[in-house]
């Protein structure tokens, strides 16, 4: 055995000389490869455990997306094997429904083995390669045929004409070069079903199936005008759709829908997923030389640094830099008109989300798209305190919490499903747009009331105590009256609204029968720079 060169850096490289027969046979029938996909339709659909309020996993994403491709696929009579090359990674393999075949599906298959050194190795053991390699003495390339004798899992081995090798220990380049694709194998993920046609012939197909490693959420935009008649403001709302694609594949001119809205999922998807990988290659080898002087392997980063590159710059005088001045740019050509965005539908009780133009669903990548543009939105600016019962001792004054309220109808101005996500909140002002909040957005049907909180307000407070000295909650306590004094700093009038406390809980006496989420309210309208009270009366619902 000859024994190899001193080890070092070494790059190998794996050429194929040629790539799969266009159809060979396996267990009897044939092996047919379907057309790429000339239509691809990708649906998305949220992490179903994803809480609102908790943002996307980008590293991670647990949702998934229904996949539909239209290929092409022309069958010999008999039995045929159909594969379905460069399907998703992710793929949910017993979730995939093949239509529009004359003989129906008889069998499913996942391909788990993609190209990758290591299974190139192994599909190559005992059968010829061509190595390359660069001759020390001559500094030439030489090819010769060798034998692969082991597999991939440890060093690699070849035999040649002078003897057995391991390789990436010669210290110098090496590549080789694999005459064929060992059969099973391709560099993108494979479904393949079985099928049998009597007569034969081309069929347009449709490929569905479902598809783990995806997700998406909903992003907002809200500008106010500057503050004034806050009873009768405008805002506009902007939003956008962001897809999160995790897979490896890329989905080109697809197809994009989203659907909002909280799926009951029993199955584990990313179990039934599976993924296949490559396995890589692992080369051992030995150092040799002198055990005194060690084994002489070269120090690249020395190498590296010789390769430096050196920018250095001079002074430019005044009258040189204006000589090199460039002429002023022509000025900016007016905007593009909005893009399209995408139109809601319903899907049941949830709500779907159709891009109007084809989109490329890039591999490991994060695509968003305009979803809602509404400029004019009538709505107003509301605060809210709470003074309930079980707040009786006097506290400290309490800021208020701004609200941005409308309702989600065609009369106000928006009218469609509003799915979870976050927003932010500006102002628009004599300074241009700036941040006043953010906050998480909740679903929202169409007609409902819709109410955006913007955060404390730092001029308006509420003080909230009872005028007795005894607990409400007591029986001997009776009627109780409860007052609130509001403060209003602003230089205009402001509504506030008062949470009394839970009808279900106490009897309330000297205030509207109002009744919102759960809470019984009453409204006060303060002046601006000014101060008002109100009072009421309450006793707990046992007595």
């Amino acid at each position: 055995m000859r024994l190899p060169p001193p080890i070092g850096t070494v790059c190998i490289a794996a050429a194929i000389a040629s790539a799969f027969a266009p159809s060979v046979h396996a267990q009897g029938r044939e092996v047919i490869e379907a057309s790429e996909p000339t239509d691809v339709a990708v649906t998305v659909y949220r992490d179903p455990n994803r809480r609102i309020g908790q943002t996307m996993n980008r590293r991670f994403p647990q949702g998934f997306a229904m996949i539909s491709e239209t290929r092409t696929v022309t069958l010999s009579p008999g039995e045929s094997r159909i594969r379905f090359l460069g399907v998703s990674e992710g793929m949910i393999a017993v979730s995939a429904i093949v239509t529009g075949l004359p003989g129906g599906t008889i069998e499913k298959n996942r391909n788990a083995d993609l190209l990758s050194p290591a299974a190139l190795v192994d599909g190559t053991l005992g059968n010829r390669v061509t190595i390359t390699r660069t001759n020390p003495g001559t500094g030439r390339a030489e090819s010769e045929q060798a034998i692969v004798r082991t597999r991939a899992d440890g060093g690699l081995v070849l035999e040649t004409q002078t003897g057995y090798e391991a390789v990436r220990c010669s210290g110098l380049p090496e590549k080789l070069t694999f005459d064929r694709v060992p059969d099973g194998l391709s560099a993108k993920p494979v479904f393949s079903i079985d099928t049998r046609d009597p007569r034969g012939g081309t069929y347009e197909i449709t490929l569905t199936y479902l598809s783990w490693g995806f997700d998406w959420e909903a992003s907002y935009v809200a500008s106010v005008d500057e503050a004034g008649d806050q009873e009768n403001l405008r805002f506009g709302l902007t939003s956008w759709l962001t897809i999160l694609n995790d897979n490896g594949q890329s989905f080109e001119r697809a197809e994009l829908m989203a659907v909002a809205g909280k799926l009951n999922v029993v199955s584990d998807f990313r179990r039934l997923a599976s993924p296949p990988r490559g396995k890589p290659l692992r080369l051992e080898c030995y150092p040799i030389g002198s055990t005194a002087a060690g084994s002489p392997i070269p120090r690249y980063e020395d190498e590296l640094a010789d390769r430096a590159i050196v920018v250095t710059g001079s002074r430019v005088s005044r009258e040189d830099a204006y000589a090199m001045a460039a002429p002023a740019p022509p000025p900016p050509p007016p905007p593009p008109p909005p893009p399209p965005v995408a139109g809601e539908e319903n899907l049941g009780d949830l709500k779907l989300y159709r891009v109007p133009f084809e989109v490329d669903v890039k591999a490991k990548s994060l695509k968003q798209v305009a979803f809602l543009r509404e400029e004019e939105i009538d709505g107003r600016i509301a605060y809210e305190v709470e003074c309930s019962p079980w707040m009786w001792r006097e506290q400290p004054a309490q800021s208020a919490a701004m609200q941005l309220e409308t309702v989600n109808d065609k009369a106000s101005g928006l009218g469609v499903a509003l799915p979870t996500g976050q927003i932010m909140i500006f102002e628009r002002g004599p300074d241009g747009e700036l941040l006043v909040g953010q906050q998480t957005l909740r679903d929202y049907a169409s007609g409902q009331d819709v109410d955006i909180e913007i955060g404390a307000s730092p001029q308006v407070f509420a003080l909230c105590a009872s005028k007795g000295a005894m607990d409400p909650g007591r029986k001997e306590a009776g009627w109780t009256t409860m007052e609130a004094t509001l403060t209003n700093a602003n230089p205009f009038a402001v509504t506030v609204r008062i949470k009394l406390g839970s009808p279900s809980q106490w009897l309330f006496d000297g205030v509207p029968e109002t009744i919102e989420d759960g809470q019984r309210v009453v409204e006060i309208v303060v002046p601006a720079n000014a101060a008002k009270a109100a009072d009421w009366r309450v006793r707990p619902v046992a007595q």
